[in-house]
């Protein structure tokens, strides 16, 4: 089921520790344990992807304020806050954190691994927008500044005229410039090309895809 897939376990008992890391061990996954929030910090830019397990009462850094400092610091790692005081309003704060899910101490075994699922399907979700990002950047890298451009203008919704107008060049340039843009892009619809547009992040006109039957 696991696959491999790798988990954090951010806690400051260490029996705490030792049993959720054999549990997880002896379903396939790896496992890095930390004894504070403080210490898993001091290395999470370079940490092995996967899933955090957080305790929320810990000292020095509470599980929240490391959960902010995450956030903070732009890691993406999925997080799981634990909590064993039965303090569902902290459990909130950490969901409206971002975190994943929240599990009470003790937690059974199979709430553990649901958890961890929607973790990991997040994780796997991010890895794969990151990756058709990359992928649309190199398809971009071709085009010129002024296919840019013209391509730019696509995105904000703009009509052939108005990219024109804006450039200062003809429309039937722009014309010439967007059979260029479709043909370096591999893709035969404007559709295509303004989801390799945004894949890429030129989202500068959020409506674009609203307009896209008024482009001419």
């Amino acid at each position: 089921m696991a696959d491999m897939r790798h988990v954090h376990v951010v806690d400051d008992e260490e029996a705490v520790r030792r049993s959720i890391a054999f549990m997880l061990k002896t379903s396939g996954f790896t496992v890095t344990t930390w004894d504070s929030g403080v210490a898993f910090l001091r290395d999470a830019r370079t940490a092995e992807p996967g899933c955090v397990l957080l305790d929320i009462r810990m000292p020095e850094m509470d599980g929240l304020e490391v959960q902010r400092a995450l956030a903070a610091q732009g890691i993406g790692l999925p997080v799981i806050v634990l909590t064993g005081h039965g303090d569902i309003a902290t459990a909130v704060t950490a969901m409206r954190q971002g975190a994943v899910d929240f599990l009470e101490k003790p937690f059974e075994k199979a709430a553990l691994m649901a958890g961890l699922e929607r973790g990991f399907a997040q994780l796997e979700r991010r890895d794969t927008a990151a990756a058709d990002a990359r992928a649309a950047e190199v398809r971009l890298a071709a085009l010129t500044p002024r296919e840019r451009e013209v391509l730019a203008g696509l995105v904000r919704g703009h009509p052939n005229k108005t990219i024109a107008f804006d450039l200062g060049i003809s429309p039937r340039t722009v014309e010439v410039h967007r059979a260029n843009v479709m043909t370096k892009l591999g893709v035969h619809s404007l559709s295509d090309a303004l989801r390799l547009a945004f894949a890429a992040g030129m989202a500068d006109g959020a409506g674009a895809p609203a307009a896209i039957g008024n482009i001419t």
